[in-house]
């Protein structure tokens, strides 16, 4: 993967001194016209969706990412949380956890967006919050 997207390896170099890290990273996003950096202390959610990974930003607006999901959540810095097989979480960004009628969770983002969780994901999302 480093290889295909060399900017990788730059953002795993960052990703090490997580202690520094003040939300001045930027994952690259394209809408229909534009490419656009859009920092990662703007993110709410990255999820796929018929295959397209998305970015979604505090406005609710999507955006398309060009890489798949699992080479995002490499770049990505410790706030961000995997909450289903398809989706990751900025924990800042989260609003609250609700109980849908179907016994499942979903999460709510700041924007109003609302992403299912998986209960392995919740699990040990569980375990994180009640650790601190």
């Amino acid at each position: 993967a480093d290889g295909k997207y060399p900017i990788i390896q730059y953002y795993r170099q960052r990703r090490e001194d997580r202690g520094k890290y003040a939300g001045e990273d930027k994952l690259a996003v394209y809408t229909q016209d534009d490419r656009l950096m859009l920092p990662f202390s703007e993110i709410e959610c990255i999820t796929v969706n018929d295959g397209k990974t998305l970015a979604i930003d505090g406005s609710g607006t999507f955006y398309r990412v060009k890489m798949r999901l699992y080479e995002v959540e490499q770049l990505l810095p410790s706030n961000f949380i995997r909450i289903n097989k398809s989706a990751l979480a900025n924990k800042q960004r989260l609003e609250r956890f609700t109980a849908t009628f179907s016994g499942g969770v979903d999460a709510v983002f700041r924007c109003g967006h609302r992403e299912y969780v998986s209960r392995r994901c919740f699990a040990e999302i569980k375990r994180r919050f009640d650790r601190k």
